[in-house]
């Protein structure tokens, strides 16, 4: 050895580890940092300075785990191990960056393989109030693959799924999609009150749409749930009640004429033809409002044939029906405005349509 060859650099002091911000580390990470299972095991004794937190996960100061930590830690004990500056393998664990809550901090999503926080926890941090608050959890719901071998233990409860979801980043850490956190947490026991509102909560501040909370639902079979049937008829009601006034804001705003609200129409002397949200009646333009949210796919693909028989049926007689989504009406009404405007100049360039009775739905 020449005095040019470098040495082998030193492991860091073992206070030094806690010193700095990551205060939670995996026995390989430690490892890798030079820290041998035995001088872990020392630092882990009753009264020492570490403590293990779960499994293989060390937590690097003796006072109580903080609501962060002890998300990291179910992230570090539910996601593949790998030493530091390993990249994490592709898949569905990595996150999706999305806007969170106004002020909050935001961090990179550390390299937790196949792990993604679900349930109340999950939705404590997508900013629902009515979930606990995260230090109030004695459990962390963490989803992760079927055939993973990992059991529930301390504050990290095991949720297995066939197909990892695409995770959102909320404040650094992989958090599962609004409506397949309420469907974890709705399939533990729950106060059937709290359903309610956490159904109505994701409803109304524009979380997500019914459908999307319905197919969660179906898809974890918890629809035959009786507290569960009841939480989601007041979900489709609340989502009805939504869309149709964000309907009449688009309409004002936007300066369409104004239509005839909620008619139910009729061949004179003939068939009820059905009911529609808005109609104009001198341009034969109806709009119905896709709210539709069936509990069974069989059920779904009967109402669905049954809406297009009706509208074929509508449009024979010469009437023009738009439908729109309750999601575009939230996230782009002026489009949807366009498109009504459009069938209303349009009409101009049609034949005349049949006489048809309107009445109050």
């Amino acid at each position: 050895m020449t005095h040019n060859t470098p040495l082998s650099p030193r492991p860091r002091p073992l206070h030094a580890l806690a010193d700095g911000r990551r205060r939670l580390m995996t026995a390989a990470q430690l490892r890798a940092h030079g820290v041998s299972a035995a001088e872990t095991d020392e630092q882990c004794r009753p009264g020492g300075p570490w403590q293990r937190l779960l499994p293989n996960v060390v937590l690097l100061h003796p006072g109580p785990p903080t609501s962060e930590e002890r998300l990291h830690a179910v992230l570090l004990y539910a996601g593949r191990d790998r030493a530091p500056g390993t990249p994490a393998g592709a898949g569905a664990g990595r996150a999706a960056s999305v806007p969170v809550q106004p002020g909050a901090a935001q961090a990179p999503v550390p390299a937790y393989g196949e792990a993604v926080i679900t349930g109340l926890a999950a939705l404590a941090l997508h900013g629902f109030a009515a979930a606990p608050p995260l230090p109030s959890l004695d459990v962390i719901d963490v989803l992760v693959p079927r055939l993973r071998r990992l059991r529930t233990t301390g504050c990290a409860r095991i949720v297995r799924t066939a197909a990892l979801p695409t995770a959102v980043e909320v404040t650094g850490v992989p958090v599962a999609p609004v409506a397949r956190a309420l469907a974890d947490a709705v399939a533990e026991p729950a106060d059937p009150g709290t359903v309610r509102e956490l159904l109505r909560e994701a409803v109304r501040d524009g979380h997500c749409e019914p459908a999307a909370v319905v197919r969660e639902l179906n898809r974890a079979r918890l629809l035959s749930r009786p507290h569960v049937v009841d939480a989601v008829d007041s979900l489709v009601a609340e989502g009805r009640a939504l869309a149709e006034q964000r309907l009449y804001r688009m309409v004002r705003e936007h300066a369409l004429p104004e239509p005839v609200w909620n008619v139910d129409l009729r061949l004179p002397g003939g068939p009820h033809l059905g009911g529609v949200d808005a109609f104009w009646p001198e341009q034969a333009v109806a709009v119905e409002l896709d709210t539709r949210a069936h509990r069974e796919q069989e059920d779904d693909d009967a109402a669905r044939a049954e809406h297009a028989r009706r509208r074929e049926h509508l449009e024979r007689l010469g009437i023009t029906v738009v439908r729109l989504a309750p999601r575009g009406l939230r996230a782009c009404p002026e489009q949807q405005a366009a498109v009504v405007r459009t069938a209303l100049t349009a009409a101009g360039d049609r034949e005349p349509a049949a006489y048809v009775v309107v009445l109050p739905r």
